[in-house]
């Protein structure tokens, strides 16, 4: 596994907890909260350290249930990976690109918007301005409350005045640092959130000595960015390589 898809396993395996498993090689991480979402419910590191084994394979994809998940296609990962999971009828998903950043300074943001360090008396609103932002049910924000008190795991939260208007975390472990849990709230776009959210959580990966600040979001799609791709490289971010995806929806009826 290349060190920076490293960086982003290590940030989410703590999240996951005992829903992350290890079949086949790989490791399934599995949201049952949220079964309609591929972005939460995947399989990494398939076929990374080795041949991909046909047996493991069926294994791994019975492992991941009743969901629609993503299975990660690595460009380390064996080259038969992506034939194998196309036989198999799982069709091709949306890549994620993988973003590094140097340790330099954050831009600078005007924004009307009050930063907040997430706390016991904010936790929720931080849960749910996530799930919100990515369209996830309820039954996910516990999922998200707990990701604050998680070692190494810093959550942010964007007000305006009172009310909740945008969220971010950073994930630090030595020289590393991950950014993600990023969300906005429909009404409150375009105040600058994200911006703000970018710049007090590089400024808080320096402090801690980080030299790789790693983020990612889905790839290019008919050549034009998404706002969070459009955020990312306005803060000094800088495209490194897909992570291919092939997709299987939840089964119906």
């Amino acid at each position: 596994m290349h060190a920076l898809e490293r960086i982003s396993f290590d940030a989410y395996l703590p999240v996951y907890g005992p829903a992350a498993i290890d079949v086949g090689g790989a490791t399934c991480l599995r949201a049952p909260h949220s079964p309609d979402s591929p972005m939460l419910n995947r399989v990494v590191g398939l076929g990374v350290d080795g041949p991909v084994n046909e047996a493991q394979l069926d294994d791994v994809l019975t492992a991941m249930g009743d969901t629609s998940f993503y299975v990660a296609v690595s460009p380390s990962a064996e080259s038969s990976l992506d034939g194998l999971l196309e036989a198999r009828g799982l069709e091709p998903g949306w890549g994620w690109m993988l973003f590094e950043r140097g340790p330099s300074p954050a831009p600078s943001v005007e924004t009307a918007l009050r930063i907040v360090e997430v706390g016991a008396a904010t936790l929720d609103a931080w849960a749910r301005v996530v799930a919100t932002a990515y369209g996830l049910p309820d039954d996910a924000l516990p999922w998200f409350a707990a990701i604050p008190g998680i070692t190494a795991w810093h959550a942010f939260l964007a007000l305006d005045g009172d009310e909740p208007a945008a969220a971010a975390a950073v994930w630090i472990d030595g020289d590393a640092a991950y950014f993600g849990m990023a969300g906005t709230v429909p009404e409150h776009r375009g105040k600058g959130g994200q911006g703000a959210l970018f710049a007090v959580r590089i400024e808080r990966a320096l402090a801690a000595g980080c030299t790789t600040l790693v983020t990612e979001t889905g790839e290019l799609r008919d050549g034009s960015p998404s706002s969070s791709y459009r955020n990312i490289r306005r803060y000094g971010f800088e495209e490194r390589f897909v992570v291919a995806h092939r997709l299987r929806p939840r089964r119906r009826g």
